[in-house]
């Protein structure tokens, strides 16, 4: 390989534009590490393989393949839908430029993802609304605890007047309830301490929350862990990073528990794993793990689906809607982000969280 050939794949393999090349005959001849992560494949493995085994669209966009091999003919397609060899659909633009190297045409296809820019979209808007929420909870905390602590205040002065002891019983209900109200209003700010941030294992986090829930549902339901354990040690705060993972997995053992299962037990799966070059917000990162809670419960109705993350939203009769909502704010401190996915039988929960990180965002 000479000097100019490195240097060209040294610029395929670091473009974050994923890039096929392919022979007259439609087979691999190389995949760039982009490519790889969008399709799940092994650009090594897959070598020389067929271009439907690493992923399928339509017989028509075969032809169309096979056309611009025979007339040396580029094209552009708009949102194609690809499916790749683990099931997952992907939606995609991709341009297909011929080339001519050593008597054969080969075909070079750009893919854009257009999923991912779908999500981006969706996520600046969920942490747009996220902020809007934070200022209106607390404005409205604000209004609420001024006046419970007159109302407190004026019980208390009011239980040392009367007479008899009988009738206290009536200014500690107005004390009690005050201050159940107002610690409820504390929790929907949440903390305003900053992370206590330690080198930890994510792995560490995940086997105390399993260890706690398999105490509480006594054999109820089947923990499956699915672990990378090449994940290296994050910056987090391990108090905190335990008692988000907490809240979505208690969510999804009560959910369980709420229906019958007719095909054996409830599962919930705790997997880890990574992902390169992953946008949160406006910053890309390198490296990002990405922990995922899977339950087979019944699902998040689709109309609480967009609002699932807000205080005091709850799809449980009893439920106070702020553990998802804490959640949300721990993970929005490590500097990372939270997604949802659910329909009837399949719920996964999304944490995604940097490798590298600077100071936490109070």
């Amino acid at each position: 390989m000479t000097i100019n050939d490195a240097l060209h794949r040294l610029l395929l393999d670091n473009l974050t534009t994923a890039t096929l090349l392919l022979n007259s005959q439609l087979c691999l001849e190389y995949m760039n590490p982009a490519a790889e992560m969008l399709l799940a494949v092994s650009g090594q493995r897959s070598h020389g393989q067929f271009i439907s085994d690493l992923f399928t669209e339509s017989p028509e966009a075969l032809s169309s393949l096979r056309q611009a091999v025979e007339q040396a003919h580029p094209f552009n397609k708009r949102e194609a839908v690809l499916t790749s060899v683990t099931g997952q659909t992907l939606t995609v633009d991709y341009a297909v430029t011929p080339l001519f190297s050593k008597g054969e045409t080969l075909l070079l296809l750009e893919v854009h993802p257009r999923d991912r820019l779908l999500r981006i979209t969706k996520e600046e808007a969920q942490l747009s609304k996220q902020e809007t929420t934070k200022l209106l909870v607390r404005g409205l905390a604000h209004e609420i605890k001024n006046p419970l602590g007159g109302i407190r205040g004026a019980a208390q002065l009011l239980s040392r007047e009367l007479p008899n002891e009988e009738l206290k019983d009536y200014t500690n209900v107005i004390i009690e309830e005050a201050d159940r109200l107002r610690n409820l209003v504390d929790r929907m700010l949440g903390s305003n301490k900053l992370p206590s941030l330690a080198m930890t294992n994510v792995h560490e986090v995940l086997e105390r929350v399993a260890n706690l829930i398999e105490a509480e549902a006594q054999g109820s339901i089947t923990l499956v862990r699915d672990y990378d354990p090449s994940i290296p040690d994050l910056l987090i705060d391990r108090e905190q990073m335990i008692q988000a993972v907490l809240n979505i997995v208690r969510n999804a053992m009560q959910a369980i528990a709420g229906q019958k299962h007719d095909m054996g037990l409830g599962r919930i799966s705790l997997r880890t794993r990574t992902l390169r070059q992953f946008t949160i917000g406006h910053t890309r990162h390198r490296l990002v793990v990405k922990v995922e809670i899977i339950d087979n419960g019944p699902g998040i109705p689709p109309e609480l689906q967009e609002t699932i993350f807000y205080p005091m939203v709850s799809g449980r009769a009893d439920g106070t809607g702020l553990g998802l909502a804490i959640t949300q704010n721990i993970i929005s401190q490590h500097q990372g982000l939270i997604e949802c996915e659910s329909h009837p039988g399949h719920t996964v929960f999304s944490i995604f969280l940097p490798l590298e990180q600077g100071a936490p965002t109070p």
